[in-house]
């Protein structure tokens, strides 16, 4: 991609390929991007991808909470049934969905993709955040509790900070799921200035079926920077949130 984002379109195409290109054009990334305005659409899905993102930290560990500290009669089929969802296709409740957004007035408007965010945030997630919660003892709750702390302070101000490798592991693949999301956006979103910055990427597909391979692998790059970088930040957070998870499963 970032050979390819230094080509002309000619040279993109040549057989055998070219490793380094014969020509550098630079401009590709300045072309590219006076394309379309990939400025507000990067504004676009840097609110949503850290919208998304809080919404999914704070609602997957609220839920997972629950299921971990708090047995209830029939929680463990119901813990079986969220896990199941997991199974299904996004595809599959697609139409049922949009028909809830549709008659909520919600379609072209970031709610459809704000929304799932604070309301669970997803199965895996959950799980994760959950194995993580059955490995902290229970005395810390009758800790905090003959301490006249409530359900909530405890799981905020004991819980959430000892689980802060899942959070973070969780917080870095809500992140790259929101920023990277195609399909939703496509679906939802029908004004322009609205579109995020996958979408925004089709604009450098000519509509005469000629399409701008430099131009196009330039913005790529550039939007595939911002989540290099958060990924290789937080990667050791990732990984231990993920291995201590997956071994207390």
């Amino acid at each position: 991609m970032i050979d390819t984002s230094f080509k002309s379109t000619a040279e993109a195409f040549l057989f055998p390929p070219t490793v380094i290109p014969k020509h550098w054009l630079i401009a590709n990334y300045s072309n590219g991007w006076k394309v379309a305005d990939f400025t507000t659409f990067t504004l676009n899905s840097c609110f949503l991808a850290v919208v998304g993102t809080i919404g999914t930290v704070l609602s997957s560990a609220f839920v997972a909470y629950g299921f971990a500290k708090f047995k209830a009669r029939g929680s463990a089929f119901l813990y079986a049934c969220l896990l199941a969802t997991m199974m299904l296709p996004a595809q599959v409740t697609l139409i049922p969905q949009y028909l809830i957004y549709y008659k909520m007035g919600m379609v072209d408007s970031y709610w459809p993709l704000i929304i799932p965010s604070w309301l669970g945030g997803g199965a895996f997630n959950i799980f994760l955040y959950r194995q993580f919660f059955l490995s902290i003892p229970n005395e810390l709750n009758e800790a905090a509790a003959i301490d006249g702390a409530s359900t909530f302070q405890t799981f905020w101000r004991i819980m959430m900070p000892a689980v802060k490798p899942v959070a973070i592991a969780v917080g870095v693949m809500s992140l790259v799921y929101n920023w990277n999301d195609f399909f939703t956006p496509l679906i939802y979103l029908n004004t322009t200035r609205k579109f995020t910055l996958s979408i925004g990427l089709q604009f450098l597909n000519s509509s005469m079926g000629i399409t701008k391979v430099g131009q196009l692998m330039a913005v790529s790059v550039l939007a595939t920077i911002p989540v290099l970088i958060i990924f290789f930040a937080c990667q050791k957070y990732f990984v231990q949130g993920i291995k201590v998870s997956g071994l207390k499963a």
